[in-house]
């Protein structure tokens, strides 16, 4: 048996494995796909961090100093190869986990080849990305055009022609838009809720920074003042899209100006939330009605947490129910990595939540 396991070898994965090492804590990394970081090697080709470096770096490890201070996809993910080779981190890649069970004290994990491990205590370090979020549509199916999920889109190269619609205001959305329609491609954007605007950098310093050094007030706070920004950047830089407010779980704004300008511009249409799908495109609350090739889903992710069964219970944003950031409310020597989002930035939690399980765990 092993004092740890860790499922997931993304950004939350390897972190935990590099503090759980330093803490001389026996564990092993399980991963589904063929490498490490296997969600992020197929993300789409033109994504950028929105959160600076200095604030993205994983423990024990900084950028190189040649890295953008926004790091591109490819620039993360060679940064994530050698910190594993580095650190050495413990990986079975291929190992999709299927079931997590406790009994008699301890974990047992499956994964789908039928493999056992068993374990003191488990981190589940899946992220979120892993898992995205597909809403149903009144008449979706009656629709001759295609749909996806900004999860499985790659670049614009094969769209250039079509008529898009990208459904959504987060980043992705943003940013996927912008360069469908750089490439030529026709794209409409439906947005249901509001969607806050924030510059990506004041003053040449990124915004996260800022956020960093709100991060201990309550979210609701923290959107009180995203939202306050957001509002004082549409004085000099006018937004058209709706100022309404954005989900419970929404923490993130829309980060940059890229989209917004797009749109003033007239390179990218807006239209309100979906009605319904019709056999050659779709109908808005508006009750006005567009035709399109592929409809592509930047709704977002839930967190993956098939394997436990529903063993654990959820927050309203679909995170496991957790105490102390980081420990399970409902079973024994069960953490969460990566499941703390806010104005701070994602990496940047995660790299916390990776020294406070591996305490936790050496305690």
């Amino acid at each position: 048996m092993i004092d740890a396991l860790i499922i997931g070898a993304g950004p939350a994965g390897l972190a935990t494995s590099r503090e759980l090492r330093a803490r001389g804590i026996a564990h092993v990394v399980l991963e589904r796909g063929p490498t490490i970081a296997h969600t992020w090697e197929n993300l789409y080709d033109g994504l950028v961090l929105h959160t600076g470096k200095h604030f993205s770096a994983l423990p024990g490890m900084p950028f190189p100093k040649s890295t953008p201070t926004f790091p591109r996809r490819r620039d993360f993910l060679d940064y994530l190869a050698r910190y594993s080779q580095h650190f050495q981190v413990p990986v079975t890649t291929s190992a999709e986990v299927t079931t997590v069970e406790h009994a008699s004290g301890a974990w047992r994990v499956r994964v789908k080849s039928g493999s056992e491990f068993d374990a003191r205590s488990v981190v589940v370090a899946t992220g979120i990305v892993s898992n995205p979020t597909v809403p149903e549509f009144p008449g979706r199916s009656h629709f001759a055009g295609a749909v996806m999920h900004s999860a499985a889109y790659r670049n614009p190269l094969p769209h250039k022609t079509e008529r898009i619609l990208v459904v959504g205001a987060g980043n992705s959305a943003g940013e996927i838009s912008v360069e469908l329609a750089n490439a030529g491609a026709r794209v409409t954007v439906a947005v249901r809720n509001g969607a806050p605007v924030v510059p990506r950098e004041l003053a040449g310093i990124p915004i996260q920074y800022f956020g960093v050094a709100l991060g201990a007030l309550p979210r609701g706070v923290q959107r009180g003042i995203s939202n306050a920004i957001s509002g004082a950047s549409a004085w000099t830089r006018p937004s058209p899209l709706p100022r309404g407010v954005p989900g419970p779980c929404s923490a993130i704004p829309l980060i940059g100006f890229h989209l917004v300008d797009a749109i003033r511009t007239g390179r990218i249409r807006l239209k309100p939330g979906i009605r319904e799908f019709t056999a050659d495109g779709v109908r808005f609350t508006d009750d006005s009605g567009d035709a399109f090739d592929r409809v592509i889903l930047a709704t977002g992710y839930r967190a993956a947490l098939g394997f436990l069964c529903g063993r654990v219970q959820t927050d309203p944003c679909g995170f496991g129910a957790r105490h102390d950031r980081v420990i399970s409310d409902d079973q024994p020597n069960l953490y969460f990595v990566g499941h703390n989002y806010d104005t701070r930035g994602g990496l940047r939690n995660i790299a916390e939540d990776a020294r406070r399980a591996a305490r936790l765990l050496a305690s």
